[in-house]
């Protein structure tokens, strides 16, 4: 029974060396064909002119081609930051109540309708964001409804159940840990809550802001039916595109090998290196807090 036990344990660790190994090996491949395919586009363009060009005309219909993303990548930025923004203080008043306030009735109640809103398909969120959100704007007095702030709302809404869950189940862990203690030795549970909970609760926080941002960046269907899709500097009540957005639009339209196909290629790539250095950055700002924390 022991050898029996040992061969299992060795079989497992062999298991999961493998996919771990697969893992890599897929993520590795998946890189190096998007910079081999992103790669031939600067045979017919620069770097510089590609990343800070606004003009994008792939196709040679009145005049010369022309491959500038910067109106992209500025797009996906602002629509992704003002959905953080949006997001992250009610994701985190929602943490607070679901793990310190609500009882466990009520906590096990609202938990799947959270789990719901991670699970709608996000076509559903557009067309929600059609009929709702841009009918709202409309009645405001905006003059279409589309803009960069519709679309911010939209995509805030669907990154709130990846925000709420990962905070509220870690705000209930140091609860549990913290909250008797403190009450014991008479601090008011609001206080602990300020001065303990959510303290502690920092580097959950930035794991999942690392997320949700990596979710919002790269969202297509939702912003793209409520952004306006045009190739503008965005503006908070402007119309915009994302590079998501810009992929799929014209992918389907792209000839296979051509300038406009690598270049989709090499937005891809744009976009993936925008998301490692915003990760980057946050994780470095979490070892930083949780070494002034000594956490």
């Amino acid at each position: 029974w022991i050898l029996l036990k040992r061969i299992l344990n060795s079989s497992f660790t062999a298991v999961i060396s493998a996919l771990t190994v697969l893992t890599l090996m897929l993520l590795a491949f998946v890189i190096f064909f998007i910079v081999k395919e992103a790669l031939p586009l600067f045979r017919e363009t620069t770097v510089r002119e590609f990343l800070l060009g606004d003009h994008w005309m792939p196709m040679d219909f009145f005049g010369e081609k022309s491959y500038g993303i910067s109106n992209f990548m500025l797009g996906t930025l602002y629509v992704s930051i003002t959905a953080m923004l949006l997001a992250i203080l009610i994701s985190i008043g929602t943490a607070v109540y679901l793990s310190c306030v609500a009882s466990d009735n009520a906590r096990s109640l609202l938990y799947p309708f959270i789990d719901l809103l991670a699970g709608i398909p996000s076509v559903i969120y557009g067309f929600i964001g059609l009929v709702v959100l841009v009918r709202i704007f409309i009645k405001l007095g905006h003059p279409s409804g589309l803009s960069v702030l519709t679309a911010g709302i939209l995509l805030a809404v669907m990154i709130l159940p990846f925000l709420i869950s990962s905070i509220s189940d870690t705000m209930l862990k140091l609860k549990e840990r913290y909250m008797p203690v403190s009450t014991a030795m008479g601090v008011e549970k609001w206080y602990a809550t300020a001065h303990i909970i959510i303290p502690l609760s920092v580097k959950s926080i930035l794991i999942s802001m690392t997320l949700a941002i990596g979710r919002a960046m790269g969202e297509t269907m939702a912003v793209m039916m409520v952004m306006g899709n045009a190739n503008l500097f965005p503006r908070l009540l402007g119309k915009g595109e994302t590079i998501a957005s810009l992929i799929a639009l014209e992918m389907g339209t792209a000839v296979n090998g051509s300038g406009h196909y690598h270049a989709l290629y090499a937005a891809g790539l744009v976009l993936l290196i925008i998301l490692f250095i915003i990760n980057t950055g946050i994780s470095l700002i979490r070892n930083k807090v949780m070494g002034q924390e000594g956490i």
